[in-house]
């Protein structure tokens, strides 16, 4: 089955970390770009962070120096550790290919708190 199934999000006060992950299935994953985006309530959707297939990154400047994109080509998963978290990263989370997009999963919420 095709899919992406992201988990990990919650609720943190500002400065706090989570810990995003995503299980793809091996179609969507397996040697593409992958990203994390995210969805503010009443904004669009945005680009997070990417990584390439050999591991090169990008961040959006809103999220540099404190996000960092990671994944793990043998398990199929991309995760993305974010630190030092400010009540604007408050959105819905989710993963997916960076260039060819696939059909999005559930996302995972993250709400930080002021």
């Amino acid at each position: 089955q095709v899919q992406l199934v992201e988990s990990g999000g919650g609720l943190v006060q500002a400065g706090g970390s989570l810990r995003l992950s995503c299980a793809a299935s091996q179609s969507i994953f397996s040697g593409y770009p992958m990203a994390w985006y995210r969805q503010a309530p009443g904004k669009e959707r945005e680009l997070v962070a990417t990584i390439m297939n050999g591991g090169a990154t990008n961040y959006a400047d809103s999220v540099k120096g404190r996000f960092t994109i990671s994944r793990d080509n043998a398990r199929n998963t991309v995760a993305l550790q974010m630190n030092n978290l400010k009540p604007e990263d408050t959105a819905v989370y989710y993963c997916n290919r960076r260039y060819t997009l696939a059909s999005w999963g559930q996302g995972t919420e993250v709400t930080v708190s002021s």
